[in-house]
């Protein structure tokens, strides 16, 4: 119970005032628009049943088929490589980006890891396709803020980005299945604040 009042007041707290963080704003998505959810294991869902990735309940929130094009495991270089080919096949309206867990878990260079996370920026801006970002935490103890380099690149290219969630989640223990993965409750609370940002940012 206290859960579901946290993040129902939450949820009216960005509601009032989500529009005054100076968000970049995007077009409002058409009623049959796809959304592609790509990154790792934290857009596949691992630490939740089938059918409470975060992807898929971003889906029943905004009656959108969201795709979820998470793979566990993989890198920012391996994603950069498949990211064209799944925007050709499902032609998105939006691509939700959330990727580079991995390359921070294996302690890859973050500036490797930088320049892919805006080269899949160019890949969808290149075909007109909006796009939101979500940004990782390193992840330890006292994971409590997303990497700064996300927030520089989406102010660089100019797209919202949900930067507090994931450091939410994986500091409180009711809201994750391990040490870097949410569980169907921390899933269901990123959906929740994906949703918000895609109501104030204008695409819904």
């Amino acid at each position: 119970m206290l859960l579901k009042l946290r993040r129902f007041t939450f949820l009216v707290m960005v509601l009032l005032f989500g529009c005054n963080e100076n968000q970049p704003q995007l077009k409002p998505l058409s009623d049959n628009a796809v959304i592609l959810a790509f990154g790792d294991s934290l857009t596949y869902g691992i630490g939740a049943a089938t059918g409470q990735s975060y992807p898929e309940v971003l889906s029943q929130l905004t009656g959108h088929s969201v795709v979820n094009a998470g793979i566990s495991g993989e890198i920012s270089a391996e994603g950069l490589q498949r990211l064209a080919t799944l925007l050709n096949k499902h032609q998105p309206e939006l691509l939700i980006l959330m990727h580079g867990a991995n390359d921070i878990l294996r302690k890859l260079p973050l500036q490797t890891m930088r320049a892919n996370i805006e080269k899949m920026l160019q890949l969808a801006q290149e075909r007109k396709i909006q796009v939101l970002m979500v940004g990782v935490p390193k992840f330890n103890l006292f994971a409590l803020n997303s990497a700064p380099l996300y927030a520089e690149v989406a102010a660089s290219y100019q797209v919202p980005i949900e930067l507090e969630v994931l450091p939410e989640i994986l500091s409180q223990r009711d809201l994750k299945s391990d040490t870097v993965h949410p569980n169907q409750a921390g899933y269901q609370l990123m959906a929740e604040r994906i949703f918000v940002l895609l109501q104030t940012s204008g695409a819904l």
